[in-house]
């Protein structure tokens, strides 16, 4: 996909469109329209495609009675205001990352991704089946919203650099355009931390205004361009584990919906939550080549010196989150933490016992 084809179309919208996106959800003959704004640019691959894709299957599945109108980053509000879009009555649905919202509550950067954390797997597990979604709840309670699962990138990359890091000296004064809590980590590790929505960060790149940048991998960022401004592409990131996109309903009309719409909803973000990682696992492996073999991108690991003390970071983070005076931030780490130290034997003793056996004895 053409960079700027996507980000083109996400900056336009006409005045009609303007005009019925501002007027109130249309109820007619039972049927309810409401409105879903991304923080992704229209069109784009796993994340705003995932997005667009689950909007039809909740409309296609329930008849029209529960229509979906999807607004892509800046067509109704700012790609990273989606949330308070919601929370304000401006939007019934937000598509997004938890972690973006930190700044109202950092406990909700675990439903997105931690450092050196869970994976995939591991976050649903503990979402799904070891208490996560209920504090979850309780976190958006106090701002009158639902958040569900609702895509995964998987592990992602670690990011574009315009230089080869040789060690922790080489992160000292780095702008670098990270999000979350792994943008806490790299400020520890002397980096100068931003956080900006996907259509703007080829042109900080570009500018100079960035250093480097991470977004998610091979699919998304073909898709937009860093491989033009930045050769050295660093895998995988230690910081962005496995990371989930959420979907945020606004609780009251959510609740107010009939049972089975209720659980619509919740079924079609499931299944999404998986077809996004389908997506993410098939185009990922093949974008990769493309930048190699088409654009001369140089893949590298991190330096043991930075994922050493990327680890330390992190667990220093963690300390001070699970120490938290607020309550609800302290029970969300504490829980993060417990169900953490379970799923990972899973992950070690069977997922990667059998990969690496995999890797050493058979070729095909």
């Amino acid at each position: 996909m053409d960079r700027r084809s996507f980000i083109r179309k996400a900056g336009t919208l006409g005045a009609a469109a303007a005009a019925t996106a501002l007027a109130a959800p249309a109820i007619a003959q039972g049927n309810i329209t409401w409105r879903m704004v991304t923080t992704w640019p229209k069109n784009f691959p796993g994340l705003g495609v995932g997005a667009q894709r689950l909007a039809d299957r909740i409309t296609a599945a329930s008849g029209g009675r529960l229509t979906v109108q999807v607004f892509s980053a800046g067509e109704l509000v700012p790609p990273l205001q989606s949330l308070d879009a919601v929370i304000d009555g401006t939007a019934e649905m937000s598509h997004g990352a938890a972690y973006y919202w930190q700044n109202k509550s950092p406990a909700l950067s675990f439903f997105t991704g931690v450092p050196f954390g869970m994976t995939s797997r591991e976050l649903t597990a503990w979402v799904r089946y070891m208490g996560g979604q209920e504090i979850w709840d309780e976190i958006y309670d106090q701002f009158g919203v639902q958040g569900f699962l609702s895509g995964d990138t998987g592990t992602q990359a670690g990011g574009w650099f315009r230089n080869e890091l040789t060690g922790v000296d080489s992160v000292k004064g780095l702008r670098f355009r990270t999000p979350g809590l792994g943008g806490r980590v790299w400020e520890k590790l002397g980096a100068t931390v931003t956080n900006m929505a996907a259509g703007e960060i080829f042109q900080a790149l570009q500018s100079g205004t960035l250093d480097a940048a991470e977004f998610v991998g091979p699919y998304n960022d073909l898709a937009l361009g860093f491989y033009q401004v930045a050769k050295n592409y660093y895998f995988p990131s230690f910081v962005e584990p496995g990371l989930a996109t959420e979907l945020v309903v606004d609780k009251k009309k959510y609740q107010a919906l009939p049972a089975d719409l209720q659980a619509l909803v919740k079924d079609v973000c499931q299944a999404e939550y998986d077809q996004v990682a389908s997506d993410f696992y098939a185009n990922d492996p093949r974008a990769l080549q493309t930048l190699i073999n088409d654009h001369g991108v140089q893949v590298k690991q991190f330096p043991e010196e930075i994922l050493q003390a990327g680890a330390e970071a992190a667990k220093e983070i963690m300390i001070g989150l699970r120490d938290s005076s607020d309550p609800l931030v302290k029970k969300t780490a504490e829980s993060f933490i417990s169900s953490l130290n379970i799923v990972r034997t899973r992950s070690r003793d069977t997922d990667g016992a059998f990969v690496q056996a995999r890797e050493k004895y058979f070729t095909i």
